[in-house]
């Protein structure tokens, strides 16, 4: 079932979708309560996608927050089997800023994290759950992958100080290749290298071009070993049936503090926004005292309730006026009727001020007749 031809699925049923891919993919539920001790959230600021966290005192006095995010409580919890995974998802709401409405609301978020001996399969199959994630969204979505330890592997082969590597990333992120050439040639760099850079902003799309592409721009400065894991990894997507929805993109960077490796975004048509974020980050858990990797992402949902909001047309299909020379009985019988034709029906003496209705019937004694209908 769609959102009014978007080839959007309905929240309730994407949900149940999306539940129903991981359990397959053997994905357990990890369930959370609604909040959190502050400091968890605080001492990981940069993580969150919002800095505004909603927060209370607890009957002990002690600082608490609603949830504003679920991997940081999946990480924290999380055991340390060795040459193990730990795959769950999560079907949880977190409340933070909303990017639509720059106001705090409860958002409904679903994702997959997996945890422990991360390896190339176990990167592959997170991705390949991302574009099916997608695709259970929307019919017509992208996933854009980059490679975050290449931009970091180039970075060090170039001689770029962290101060300036964190400005050329942010530059690479927006496309803005004329910034970005001139603060390189501001810091001094040769010219091999700043056309190097500049690969990542020029050099993006279908992997099968712009690999080859970027093998070329980059070959001198990134080990062979990297080239033939993404080449590994996109001819696997490819096999797997999900190569023509899949993008090479090195706007897609993520925080250096937290995230390495493959870094990825998903994104539907008419949606602004990405509605799907994730990537490897072994820094996080460095950072938290772990010694095992992690690869995951979130979906988030909160962006199709507010397209599907936008985009609808009409509220009703149908809106049957009666005055009370009908019975009851008639009345109940012509909207049980269309409701059997798979139509959203509503019963009224008049007709609603705001009610936007594709078709407008009265019910009389002797039947039901169309007065309007709005193409």
């Amino acid at each position: 079932m769609i959102i009014n031809g978007l080839g959007l699925q309905k929240e309730e049923e994407a949900v149940f979708l999306l539940r129903s891919l991981y359990e397959k993919y053997g994905f357990s539920q990890y369930k959370m309560n609604k909040f959190e001790a502050y400091d968890l959230y605080v001492q990981n600021k940069d993580f969150l996608i919002s800095d505004g966290i909603i927060t209370f005192t607890d009957t002990n006095g002690k600082l608490m927050a609603l949830k504003p995010d679920v991997t940081l409580s999946i990480v924290k919890n999380s055991s340390e089997e060795e040459n193990v995974v730990e795959k769950v998802y999560y079907d949880e709401n977190v409340y933070r800023v909303s990017s639509g409405t720059n106001s705090f609301k409860e958002i409904r978020q679903v994702g997959i994290e997996c945890i422990g001996a991360v390896d190339s399969y176990q990167i592959f199959e997170v991705l390949y759950l991302a574009a099916k994630s997608l695709q259970t969204l929307s019919e017509d979505s992208v996933l854009d992958i980059s490679d975050f330890g290449m931009l970091t592997e180039l970075a060090e082969a170039v001689g770029l100080d962290s101060a300036i590597r964190r400005k050329v990333f942010k530059l690479i992120g927006e496309k803005n290749l004329h910034e970005l050439v001139s603060t390189c040639k501001k810091v001094g760099l040769e010219e091999e290298k700043i056309s190097a850079l500049s690969a990542f902003v020029t050099v993006y799309g279908d992997p099968c071009v712009a690999l080859p592409e970027l093998k070329e721009a980059l070959g001198k400065f990134i080990s062979e070993e990297r080239f033939v894991r993404l080449e590994t990894l996109f001819s696997g997507l490819a096999k797997a049936g999900i190569g023509g929805m899949v993008n090479l993109d090195f706007s897609v960077v993520s925080d250096t503090d937290y995230y390495n490796g493959i870094v990825f975004r998903g994104f539907i048509k008419k949606i602004p926004l990405r509605v799907l974020s994730g990537g490897q980050y072994d820094r996080l858990l460095e950072k938290m005292g772990k010694k095992s990797k992690a690869i995951g992402f979130a979906v988030y949902l909160d962006l199709l309730s507010d397209l599907s909001v936008n985009e609808k047309r009409f509220d009703v299909d149908a809106l049957l006026l009666y005055d009370e020379s009908v019975s009851e009985e008639m009345i109940s019988s012509c909207a049980q009727e269309m409701v059997s034709e798979g139509k959203k029906v509503v019963v009224q003496k008049n007709v609603p001020e705001k009610l936007r209705f594709l078709e407008l019937y009265r019910i009389t004694e002797s039947g039901v007749k169309l007065l309007e209908r709005n193409a």
